[in-house]
């Protein structure tokens, strides 16, 4: 492990010598991830993009993108861009990126089942901001807005997710 690498732990998120409370999906940690079972994938995971919503708030690092009105992200094991951005309209299965609450203001994309997905294993799986302290996510981490705010700028290009 790296003094830049994340790592998950039953009660906490560590990063650079601080703790964050955290929260990780309903179906709990998982050694066998399969799409909509609500798991976290246990392991180690690269961080491989960072998305934003301007109109929300400043760029938070100089390699995130903008999520722009129609981003979407393909859930849908029959979808040819399954675990991939793709833009509204989409005939396939998807989240919307650009949703009206703030989960999504700021999320950090990993490498899970990315980029060959195998169809089933799970799709977007992001670290992004939680909803309430202890309310469990779909799979993703979930963080407090201003720990999330505070992480993003001080990741690097070989900081990795280490959910044990």
């Amino acid at each position: 492990m790296t003094p830049f690498d994340m790592i998950v732990t039953p009660t906490h998120l560590r990063f650079l010598g601080r703790r964050f409370p955290c929260t990780w999906g309903k179906g709990g940690i998982s050694d066998h991830k399969k799409e909509g079972d609500g798991a976290t994938p246990r392991g180690q995971h690269r961080l491989v993009g960072m998305l934003y919503r301007p109109d929300r708030l400043a760029k938070p690092s100089d390699w995130a993108v903008p999520i722009r009105p129609g981003d979407r992200w393909s859930d849908d094991v029959t979808d040819p861009s399954y675990n991939m951005m793709v833009r509204a309209p989409h005939d396939f299965s998807h989240e919307r990126l650009d949703r009206a609450d703030p989960l999504y203001d700021l999320v950090i994309l990993t490498d899970w089942n990315w980029p060959y997905a195998v169809k089933g294993r799970g799709s977007a799986i992001f670290i992004h901001q939680w909803r309430r302290a202890g309310y469990p996510t779909e799979g993703c981490i979930g963080l407090r807005r201003a720990d999330l705010h505070w992480i993003a700028p001080r990741i690097r290009h070989r900081t990795r997710l280490i959910v044990l």
